[in-house]
């Protein structure tokens, strides 16, 4: 089975910085993009950023482009996501998930990890 573990929440500071990591198995990694996301209770889960099956293409939403940085290891079946610069906003459950290369469109996300909470204080 499919699994989407995520790892290194917790409580920070304005300012401070956190690294997520996401160790996915029961596929096979490389065909996969991977993604992060965030959901704030009472909000829509919000997209936060993106990367190709290679590692080479990323994307980013707005409000956090230039803090934070997606990357992936296929030889460890692992993507992070390093988050500087935190603000209280950043605030949320973030959630790793798991997309088929190869589709055209919009992504589909196909698989999710249970998520690991974000607090920064002010």
């Amino acid at each position: 089975q499919v699994q989407l573990v995520e790892s290194g929440g917790g409580l920070v500071q304005a300012g401070g910085s956190l690294r997520l990591s996401c160790a996915a198995s029961g596929l096979t990694f490389r065909r996969y993009a991977m993604g992060w996301f965030r959901q704030t209770p009472g909000k829509e889960r919000e997209f936060v950023a993106a990367i190709d099956w290679s590692g080479i293409s990323t994307y980013y939403a707005d409000s956090v482009k230039g803090r934070f940085t997606i990357s992936r290891d296929n030889a460890k079946n692992t993507v992070y996501l390093q988050m500087n610069s935190l603000k209280p906003e950043d605030t949320a459950v973030y959630y790793c998930a798991a997309a088929p290369s190869g589709l055209a469109g919009t992504p589909r996300y196909d698989y999710w990890g249970q998520g690991t909470q974000v607090t920064v204080s002010s």
